[in-house]
Parts: C-alpha cells; structure tokens; sequence
C-alpha cells in the first residue's frame, strides 16, 4: 500500500512561487520557516523532518478535517522548534569546529542505517523516493543528520558530570525503551483488510468522494459488530477478499512505511480507517502482532547509559537552551 506523502506540498510549507527573470513563467521559491541569528531554516528543512509524521496523518484523516490540521500544526510546531534549537547548538559548535572539531562520517552512515531501518522498513528507496519528493539531495539529508549527531554529542558532553546511573536505573530505563529498539524490520502482521477503490471501472458513476463515502459506511458497521470476512467477501476489491480481507505473516518491509506505523501501532482486534492511499481506501483490522527482537542490554547499555543522563539533565539542559536563545536573534516566519 502505497499512501500519499504530501510532505513539502502541503500548503502550510508549499513553496512560494515568482516570475522568471528571463521570463519563462512561475519558478519555485522555498519558503523561510525561521531565521537564526541570519541562518536560514527554511519550510524544505521542516517538511523533510515532518515526512514520515505527515504521511501517517493523511492517511488516518481521509477527509482531512480539524484534527488533521491541529495535528498537522503540532508537529511542525515541535519539528520547527527543534530545527531552531539545533541551529542554537550547532552556532556553539562552529567555535569548535574552527579548532578542528569533527564528526566521523561512519557516524552518520550508521544514524541513516537505523533510521532506514526504523522509519522505512530496512529499504534505502523508500527514503530516497522520500528525498525526491521533497526535492532534497542524499547530501542535504546527510547534512540534516549530521548536525542532529552533533546537537546529541554536545548536549552529552555539556552535561558530562551528570551523576552516574545507578543499575536500577539502567534496567528500568531498558524496560522502557527496548520496544523501540527493537529490529522493527522483522516486525510481523496477520491482519484483515478491505480495499475500496479511488475509482470504481465496474461504476461509471462512482467518484472518489462516493467511494470513500462506502469505506466509511463498511467501517461503521464493523465497528458496529458486523462480521469483517464476510463483508471483505462481498465489498473488497482486491486479490484477498475470497479469504475474508485475510492476509497472514506478513514482513513489515512489505507495507508502506505509514501503513504499518498506524497497523503495528494499534490494538489485535480493533477496527482501523479508512485509511486513504492514491489508489483508494482501506479497511484493517489487526488480527495478531509478532514484534521483532529488542537487542539485549549488553548491545545497547551506552545508548541507555545516554538517554538516563539526558533525563537527569532535562532540566539543566533547557536552561541552557534558554540562555542561548536569549543571546540569539530569532525570527519565526512561519505562524
């Protein structure tokens, strides 16, 4: 299932357009989000941050609606905030780094490996159609990451004398975050679905609107209480409806990146959607879960290790944040 990702063309981070100086029509403009002390955090910069986010809502709110845009808002309102904050930090580091400070370029290799394989189910075309549609270069994404590795380098680094975690807390803390650590590439699915077409060849007369229309009617009638197989025998269009919408042991990397953030994130047994992708609309119902394996606390004890001392300076952190934009000028485009 492949859902529409509007990302950058959504009208909130659209770019602007302007008249060619040779002429030649309309070109694109990218919008300024925010400026930072004169650097530029532009709506590219935002949107591609945004993406997977983005995609998951529009296919959860087919009819877009207020909670679509109160969502949409909340997270680019987080996402802009953190791009400025990162700008903050990435100023302290230019001091550094004109005393040759670096990143190691494996570095960034392995945040791009595991956010391929958490973000977009272990396959690199996902993420470089992602990039495509955002018009963004492999370089730029890699220069976005970069500066993340280095916001988290500093903020550990400025908070080194944190107090060591006591075992307790280690072991609590990993208890907390395995699930997210886990191999999310071999997550596995059975679940039921019904796919109601954009456009329906069988009906002349059926138009996009009355087709997402039927997916809701079906959908609250299952919720309802009605038998999911047979309703998927009678209304599904596509090769599963026979087995009553039934498909089992199915790869996460086999489903869009969206589809399976909003199936492997819901309850065995609830109702789902409509969920809107290009070519139409789907009903799911969960019917089993198989997560795939959480690393042992061995192999990710620093990464613990980090994320008990970033809590224990959460406090400390914002004050330093807060100082810094104090010191900063700061101007915030989008509203």
């Amino acid at each position: 299932m492949n859902l529409r990702v509007l990302g950058l063309s959504l009208a909130l981070l659209s770019p602007l357009t302007a008249q060619s100086p040779e002429g030649g029509g309309m070109v694109e403009v990218n919008r300024i989000a925010a400026t930072v002390n004169s650097r530029l955090i532009t709506a590219k910069d935002v949107g591609m941050m945004m993406g997977p986010e983005v995609g998951r809502l529009m296919a959860e709110f087919p009819r877009r609606g207020p909670e679509f845009e109160r969502q949409l808002k909340e997270v680019r309102d987080q996402v802009l905030k953190e791009l400025i904050d990162r700008e903050l930090i990435m100023s302290e580091f230019r001091k550094r780094e004109q005393k040759g400070a670096n990143l190691p370029d494996r570095v960034v290799d392995q945040e791009i490996q595991r956010q391929v394989r958490e973000l977009y189910s272990g396959d690199m075309q996902k993420l470089r159609d992602e990039l495509a549609k955002g018009r963004m270069s492999m370089s730029s994404y890699r220069e976005l990451t970069r500066e993340k590795l280095i916001v988290q380098a500093m903020r550990q680094e400025k908070f080194k004398d944190a107090a060591p975690p006591m075992p307790s807390e280690i072991d609590a803390e990993y208890r907390m975050a395995k699930d997210n650590l886990r191999d999310t590439s071999k997550d596995i699915i059975d679940y039921r679905k019904i796919f109601i077409p954009r456009i329906d060849a069988n009906n002349p007369l059926a138009t996009p609107d009355t087709q997402l229309a039927q997916a809701e009617s079906l959908a609250e009638k299952l919720k309802e209480g009605a038998d999911f197989a047979e309703l998927a025998k009678e209304s599904s269009a596509d090769a599963f409806a026979s087995e009553g919408g039934l498909q089992t042991h199915v790869p996460r990397p086999d489903l869009s990146p969206e589809f399976a953030a909003i199936l492997f994130d819901a309850e065995e047994g609830k109702v789902i959607g409509p969920l809107e992708d290009p070519a139409g609309f789907t009903i799911a119902k969960v019917e089993r879960i198989q997560k795939g394996p959480a690393p042992p606390l061995s192999e990710v004890k620093e990464l613990i290790d980090q994320r008990v001392r970033a809590k224990k300076t959460s406090e400390r952190y914002d004050k330093w944040i807060e100082e810094l934009r104090s010191r900063a000028m700061i101007d915030i485009k989008l509203k």
